[in-house]
């Protein structure tokens, strides 16, 4: 049936079509586009909207569920904040990407920095293309009360002036580290780094950098260690020649949320697309999740990062963003005191369509299946670079805002 549409369109002027028509002619490629600078292939990032400091006093929101809550700074002045880990005395230890280890007690920050972490490389401004990210996540071994190791991953230097990823162990003793040394170095492995435990005693560890679908370099990978940082007999690959050992999967981009699922012990991953193409993950013992061949991404300067968005052979994400916010720490939330938000998962984000100043907090929601129901972006007014999330011994939430001069929040209850 036809269908008349100028019961919907407004007659134009034939001079004003005339006109648009023109200017559309004439304009490069046949559109009126603007050149955007590039630099290294990547589109610079505008500068519009300004950097915004952490609020001074609590900050009160309203929310989907009608769990009204209340954003507290507990500690600021922490350069580019990366990781957080709760102590069994509930001190803070929070890692800076400058290569810094610090510690909250009761609120206040200590200002002499945790000794015994090693030198780590460090270059950039959080969110600059090619920044190095130093010091990064920080874990407790789950028998800490009885061995008190701590686990770091870092940028680790190397003799031709480049440098890799490292986990490094050291044992916790009261205001320093002590016999701190690298229990596994990887190779080809760059960029990113997450660490969890497992349920089994196991430590799962992400790597970004090149080499993704190569099998014989440790880049782009979950990768699966004992807790010396030795290979457990039972990882997909062992023996398989041409294959690192270590890999637990492969095909990952630049993975900066890792969470082990509390009820069926799961590990959740969650990667960085390109422009667009963010994805949740739940990690499987040899499966390939596809970067970079497949992909809900575009490339930085435009054109579909791959023909296919999914193909057999390849993993598909739980969840998937476009446009991308720059998801990075994850954490399930398992407490009483949000408890309109029990059973969700929490992710930062950094920056949402590629724009500086958009960074913020997203809440998803889950069937019993773990099918995503719906989404909530949380703390958008307070434009911060959200680097983790996790949740405290308090059972409350715990942000680092991932800036300069950044900080830790926490959301708790509105009063």
């Amino acid at each position: 049936m036809a269908v008349n549409i100028s019961r919907w369109v407004r007659p134009c002027r034939p001079v004003w079509v005339a006109g648009a028509v023109a200017l559309f002619l004439a304009a490069p490629g046949g559109a009126g586009q603007q050149t955007v600078p590039f630099r290294n292939n990547i589109p610079v990032a505008p500068t519009g909207i300004p950097p915004r400091p952490l609020p001074d006093k609590p900050v009160e929101y309203d929310t989907a569920e009608g769990q009204r809550i209340r954003v507290v700074v507990v500690a600021r002045g922490i350069t580019y904040p990366w990781s957080l880990a709760f102590l069994p005395d509930g001190a803070m230890l929070v890692s800076e990407r400058t290569g810094k280890l610090r510690i909250i007690r009761n609120g206040v920050l200590d200002p002499q920095p945790v000794a015994g972490v090693p030198a780590s490389r460090y270059s950039g401004r959080s969110g600059d293309p090619g920044a190095v990210h130093g010091l990064m996540d920080i874990a407790l071994h789950p028998k800490f009360s009885e061995n008190r190791f701590i686990y770091f991953t870092y940028t680790k230097p190397t003799a031709d002036d480049r440098s890799t990823i490292a986990l490094a162990r050291g044992r916790w003793e009261g205001n320093a580290l002590a016999d701190v040394r690298d229990i596994f170095v990887t190779e080809g492995g760059g960029g990113a780094s997450r660490i969890a435990f497992g349920r089994d005693g196991t430590l799962f560890m992400t790597t970004g950098g090149q080499g993704s679908q190569d099998p014989n370099n440790h880049g782009g990978k979950v990768l699966r260690l004992r807790d010396d940082g030795g290979v457990p007999s039972d990882n997909p690959f062992v023996g398989k020649p041409g294959y690192k050992p270590e890999i637990y999967s492969l095909g990952h981009r630049t993975a900066l949320g890792l969470a082990i699922h509390p009820g069926t012990g799961e590990v959740w991953q969650n990667e960085n697309g390109p422009n667009g193409g963010d994805e949740i993950n739940i990690i499987r013992p040899g499966r390939n999740y596809g970067w970079p061949l497949v992909s809900l991404g575009r490339q930085y300067h435009g054109p579909w990062q791959s023909e296919k968005f999914v193909q057999e052979g390849f993993e598909p994400p739980v969840v998937f963003w476009m446009p991308s916010i720059a998801v990075s720490g994850m954490a399930f939330y398992t407490g009483s005191r949000l408890p309109k938000w029990k059973g969700d998962v929490f992710v930062g984000g950094l920056r949402e369509g590629e724009i500086p100043g958009t960074g913020h907090l997203e809440r998803i929601l889950f069937n019993e299946k773990m099918e995503e129901l719906r989404r909530e972006s949380l703390l958008v007014d307070l434009r911060q670079r959200i680097r983790d999330v996790r949740q405290g011994p308090d059972e409350l939430l715990y942000l680092l805002a991932d800036a300069e001069d950044g900080g830790v929040l926490r959301i708790e209850p509105a009063p």
